[in-house]
């Protein structure tokens, strides 16, 4: 598989040699999908909290009599059939929204999104980017230059001035290999892969 190599105008210049087992894999859109969605389901937490009809305040006086009333028998008004009353089935702040995702679908996965990218001509190759100074402006002047307005960058070193460059741009990610997420590699219109960040996908997802 080639992959276009992009200069600072973010013209193609050349082309370079990717590999196969990363970057020319057949799309799988189910496990695609199971990828996306137990990325965003491990990403939960449980925050918030119901009461059950033993928790809501009540009184356990019976609200009328049982016969003759025309109405259903009732026992106590914390029922969740009635208003104010407790949820059958309440959320609670240890609520475990995980899903279990093996390694080997995670690592597939991953590698069908790449390869996606990389027919849709949304994946390219840059020598490096980087910034002399932890300034916004500069980054996003170097992201202008090349026509790239949302764009998610993985390079193999992320040093503190390309960090603090770009963590206030709203449509700019930029991460090592080990922290880019099928989520983020869907979202972005355009993914550029540093030479040497290339080769440490090849390690972990190969």
């Amino acid at each position: 598989m080639q992959l276009e190599l992009l200069n600072e105008q973010g013209q193609a210049t050349s082309k370079v040699d990717a590999p196969d087992a990363v970057f020319a894999r057949d799309y799988n859109e189910a496990l695609v999908h199971q990828v996306v969605v137990a990325y965003q389901a491990n990403a939960r937490q449980g925050t918030r909290a119901q009461k059950d009809r033993e928790q809501v305040k009540h009184s356990t006086k019976k609200p009328f009599r049982q016969k003759g009333t025309g109405r259903a028998r009732a026992g106590m008004t914390s029922s969740p059939l009635w208003r104010g009353g407790g949820r059958i089935f309440p959320n609670m702040p240890d609520e475990n929204f995980s899903h279990k995702l093996n390694k080997k679908m995670y690592r597939a996965g991953m590698a069908a999104i790449l390869s996606q990218l990389a027919r849709e001509g949304r994946l390219a190759v840059v020598d490096s980017i980087s910034v002399d100074a932890p300034k916004t402006k500069l980054l996003a002047a170097k992201f202008k230059a090349m026509g790239l307005d949302s764009v998610m960058l993985i390079s193999d070193q992320v040093d503190d001035n390309l960090a603090l460059a770009s963590r206030n741009l709203a449509n700019v990610l930029v991460v090592e290999p080990r922290y880019a997420d099928p989520l983020s590699l869907v979202f972005y219109k355009k993914v550029l892969v540093t030479k040497a960040a290339m080769e440490q996908l090849k390690e972990m997802l190969a």
